[in-house]
């Protein structure tokens, strides 16, 4: 049996037996019991009735959380010549062509939003073994392959959020800091939830959102009454 310290114990005892909750309920049990030495992310897990081997029951998306993630994103930009400035006044922490992509070629990847004019796609496409199995490949259905690159790059500064369902039928994501105000995160997590909601294929059969699950990064996880969490 897996002996646990003192600080995993208790956490484990404030959560037993509690499920199914309100999101306002389970904000305020992750928030106590988020003890580590640093600011835990709050993490949102989402089972949905889809199989996304079929092209019809994908589902991913984005979504601009009101609040921010709290976390630091690195963005880099695939652009040349005024999109290549017009990135970097916005913002972008890497800008390049071909010698971005010989970078990436060579096992550096140092950023954690990947952005491009669609011109450069070509040149971007030689990374897709690479930059796909990282959820980076940009895409247009997400924005990040756009003319605007400086509203993109904002709006991956400023707290946008992609989700892409995984082969088990999960969709997950970081959805604020355990420091955060308890409203600021569930308005956040409201916010992703709806957006996930809206993205339902139409190939999706049955109950669509099977469970909603809320942890932190050190903690233990909690379910969300999905009713409740769905309602408008």
């Amino acid at each position: 049996m897996a002996k646990y310290g003192k600080r995993t114990r208790a956490a484990r005892e404030a959560f037993a037996g509690k499920d199914n909750m309100s999101i306002e309920d389970a904000v305020s049990l992750i928030k106590a019991n988020a003890n580590a030495k640093f600011d835990e992310t709050v993490e949102i897990a989402v089972n949905l009735g889809v199989d996304p081997r079929h092209a019809d029951q994908m589902v991913r998306g984005v979504v601009g959380l009101p609040n921010g993630t709290g976390k630091t994103v690195r963005v880099a930009v695939f652009a040349r010549g005024p999109k290549a400035e017009e990135a970097q006044a916005a913002g972008a922490d890497i800008v390049g062509a071909e010698d971005l992509m010989e970078t990436i070629q060579g096992g550096t990847i140092e950023f954690d939003r990947c952005i491009a004019t669609p011109d450069m796609m070509p040149v971007v496409g030689r990374l897709g073994k690479i930059l796909g199995p990282r959820n980076l490949m940009p895409n247009p259905k997400v924005g990040t392959v756009t003319m605007d690159v400086a509203e993109a790059v904002k709006n991956a500064k400023g707290g946008e959020v992609q989700f892409k369902v995984e082969k088990a039928g999960v969709v997950h994501a970081g959805v604020g800091k355990a420091s955060f105000d308890a409203a600021k995160l569930t308005e956040n997590i409201r916010a992703f939830i709806g957006a996930v909601s809206r993205a339902k294929p139409a190939g999706a059969k049955g109950t669509y959102m099977k469970k909603i699950a809320l942890s932190s990064t050190m903690g233990p996880g909690v379910s969300i009454d999905v009713a409740s969490a769905t309602a408008e």
